[in-house]
């Protein structure tokens, strides 16, 4: 929540040290030296194994599919080699670390609520922060750090600014209070105060804070997440955060076979904002050229070095703008390396809806389902934007041992 953006310690051989890296790897050695439990990768069973071998097998075929080089206009991306694909693996693993976190550490009920209000206590500080850039404008990375992180241009809406404050863009800021609002809805549904606020208190001043990010998206997540969450009962939220999902896993298909109703969402965006259906249009016509070169190597991608990109062949430009984690990952890793991240994210949605029946508390049962909306929610964004950091993998590890936690016993009881 505080380290700079885009700046990292590259050593050979090892990954990055980065905003991303540097946290995951400080609770690795919690892990080890200070719980004295290291995470495990490869106890998990059946569907969830085999997509984090196909994690670290994909890599493997992408580079061995993409060892020429390719040359547009002026422009020379090299060819692929066997350091590639090990970097590649590394770094997916690092990214992922805390997705298994989540699913080895969190597992009991008194977890699932305790990481609940971690999430709403963080989001109270830092939303004092993003108070102040929404009113003195996006300066305190500056300040800190010494540049901007992103084009401040794009913090500009509404005659006014969205914040950054450290995570690099007021998008993925309004997407973080996105979780944070909707993780106190969950905690007021069950009337769990934070400290000595009132959960409903602490719900209205986060979503006054989720207005005030400016973030369309974001905002009618939030909204989504309230109305699902006070209206419907446990086991629909289940069902929506299925369908949530699904829709995630379909959508390359149903872009790909030109079903999705892309010109109606962009009409739909023009009755509310010319300007948001003008960005949208944008992030379409980008997406369908990406789609299309994705679609040349459509199983394994083509891998890192921009090789996943369009240029122009005349100059060499590049004429692409990436911004689903969708887009990104079935470019560089193709379709079987879309399905291996985003089902590892859709099977803790698979596996709440079966806790979802045996849990018998009615408070467990409201976390439970409001945490497989949370996740269902998490990769809808990925469809628009790429906001998967390494906490929003440990939300759906979380999720996944909360719901084999509950299966298990119930499993034992039925035994005993």
């Amino acid at each position: 929540m505080f380290l700079p953006v885009g700046t990292d310690v590259d050593l050979p051989f090892i990954p990055a040290f980065g905003k991303n890296s540097i946290p995951v790897i400080s609770a690795m050695i919690g892990c080890w030296f200070v719980v004295k439990k290291p995470v495990h990768y490869f106890k998990n069973k059946g569907l969830t194994k085999l997509l984090v071998l196909m994690l670290i097998i994909g890599p493997f075929i992408t580079v061995m599919n993409n060892q020429e080089a390719v040359i547009v206009s002026d422009r020379f991306l090299p060819g692929l080699s066997m350091h590639d694909a090990f970097s590649t693996v590394v770094n997916q693993m690092l990214l992922i670390t805390p997705f298994f976190m989540g699913w080895q550490f969190f597992r009991t009920y008194q977890n699932h609520l305790l990481i609940f209000k971690i999430i709403v206590v963080a989001g109270l500080f830092y939303s004092i922060l993003i108070l102040f850039e929404i009113r003195m404008s996006p300066q305190l990375h500056t300040w800190v750090y010494g540049y901007f992180p992103h084009s401040f241009a794009q913090q500009a809406r509404g005659g006014g600014f969205r914040a950054v404050v450290f995570m690099g863009h007021g998008l993925l800021v309004a997407f973080f209070s996105a979780v944070v609002f909707i993780s106190a809805t969950a905690l007021w549904t069950n009337n769990k105060k934070i400290r000595q606020f009132s959960p409903v208190v602490v719900s209205y001043y986060l979503l006054m804070v989720l207005i005030l990010c400016k973030s369309l998206a974001s905002l009618l997540y939030g909204i989504f997440g309230l109305i699902i969450i006070k209206l419907a009962k446990p086991r629909t939220q289940i069902r929506v955060a299925l369908i949530l999902a699904a829709l995630a896993l379909f959508y390359p298909t149903m872009s790909i076979m030109k079903v999705f109703p892309h010109h109606e969402l962009i009409e739909v965006a023009r009755t509310i904002s010319p300007e948001r259906a003008s960005s949208l249009d944008y992030r379409f016509k980008n997406e369908s050229i990406l789609l299309a070169r994705g679609r040349e190597k459509f199983f394994f991608g083509w891998g890192g070095w921009g090789r996943n990109r369009v240029y122009n062949e005349a100059t060499g430009k590049d004429e692409s703008v990436t911004d689903g984690r969708w887009i990104i990952t079935f470019g560089q890793f193709g379709f079987f390396g879309f399905i291996a991240e985003f089902g590892l994210l859709a099977i803790t949605i698979i596996r709440a809806s079966q806790a979802a029946k045996i849990v018998k508390s009615k408070e467990e049962l409201v976390l439970l389902s409001a945490h497989a909306l949370l996740v269902g929610l998490i990769m809808i964004d990925q469809l628009p934007n790429a906001s998967l950091a390494p906490w929003l993998w440990l939300l759906a590890g979380i999720l996944l041992g909360r719901a084999e936690d509950i299966i298990s016993k119930n499993i034992t009881l039925s035994i005993t």
